[in-house]
């Protein structure tokens, strides 16, 4: 177990895990004691829920509705196939790694199938459910405004999603419908617990792994050698919340991008590439060259393919997977047209 992985999502089972006893041998079940509670706490840490329980999925979400605890899930994985099955699909749907997901079930068999198919998730009985408020890794450091409302940004972009699936025609005419603007500014000090919490949460859009605290980054966005950006995407269906964060030193001859990360939440809307070209021709406008760092985390590959696609190249290796990216900024990527950018 990576102890100190945050938690992103739980799974949980329904029968005797959620509610007393099982819903096809009869509907008079209830609510397990403190269930309610634990549920809507950990939706307010923004810490994501979802289900995998086999049952039969008109009779548990209406059970779920009556119980007043249905809006709290995204994702549901309500069916007969095998639990690892369903975890694969909650998985891929929220795009985060198998190491945040915990899942919880009263059965052990369950509990060994997906500890087998998926090592990476931590797997806790359903006795257990009254401790998971004070496991540390569902205790995030910082309550943002984005992790508070992180579940509705998911059920907002199952809507987008379904929309898209529906829509006819190629995928930039359907990111034009969405009127996504990007807004770019330096971060305030009301920025830097999301700053912090967006280091810790990202891994497959960050070059460097590395985390920084609220403490640490409050000293850089002090300095006046470092620029320190971050970005918030929305369109007409709701807010992605603030998505990304630059960290640039400035030097005398050039500019070095020390920090660079992207949520992954927002890599099928084509706006990957806007804040580095804003970096690329700010670095430009100053007569600076740029370099950037990178270093290869295993799990951060999408990144690494952004910055040679944006014309960087290798400058410095030291062999063991960090990286020194140089751009001569003679080639930068246009915005796409089909997104507003604003500057604060």
């Amino acid at each position: 177990m990576e102890k100190d992985v945050e938690i992103k999502c739980v799974v949980w089972d329904l029968d005797n895990t959620i509610w007393q006893g099982v819903l096809m041998e009869g509907s008079n079940v209830s609510l397990m004691p403190e269930i309610n509670e634990i549920i809507k706490t950990l939706d307010s840490r923004g810490i994501l829920q979802a289900i995998a329980s086999k049952n039969d999925y008109e009779l548990a979400i209406e059970k779920l509705r009556e119980l007043g605890l249905e809006e709290y899930f995204i994702y549901p994985e309500i069916h007969w196939d095998a639990k690892s099955f369903s975890i694969a699909n909650i998985q891929k749907n929220i795009n985060i790694g198998m190491n945040t997901i915990l899942f919880v079930d009263d059965q052990e068999f369950e509990l060994e199938e997906v500890q087998t198919a998926h090592p990476e998730v931590t797997c806790i009985h359903a006795k257990e459910y009254k401790k998971l408020l004070d496991n540390p890794r569902l205790n995030p450091r910082f309550i943002t405004v984005d992790s508070a409302r992180r579940r509705k940004m998911y059920q907002d972009d199952y809507i987008r999603k379904q929309a898209e699936k529906e829509y006819k025609g190629p995928s930039n005419a359907f990111l034009a419908t969405l009127n996504m603007k990007f807004t770019i500014s330096e971060a305030g000090e009301e920025d830097l617990k999301r700053a912090e919490e967006l280091t810790v949460r990202t891994n497959q859009l960050n070059a460097t792994g590395v985390t920084y605290s609220y403490e640490e980054l409050n000293v850089i966005r002090k300095s006046s050698q470092h620029k320190l950006l971050v970005c918030e995407l929305e369109d007409k269906y709701g807010t992605y919340g603030k998505i990304g964060l630059a960290l640039i030193h400035m030097l005398e001859d050039h500019w070095k991008l020390e920090m660079m990360l992207m949520s992954c939440r927002v890599v099928s809307r084509g706006v990957g590439t806007v804040l580095l070209s804003y970096i690329m021709k700010e670095a430009k406008k100053q007569n600076k060259y740029l370099l950037a760092d990178f270093r290869d985390t295993g799990r951060n590959r999408m990144m690494n393919v952004s910055f040679r696609f944006a014309g960087f190249q290798e400058k410095f290796s030291d062999g063991q997977g960090t990286y020194v990216l140089e751009n001569n900024l003679e080639n930068i990527q246009e915005y796409p047209d089909y997104i507003e950018l604003y500057i604060k």
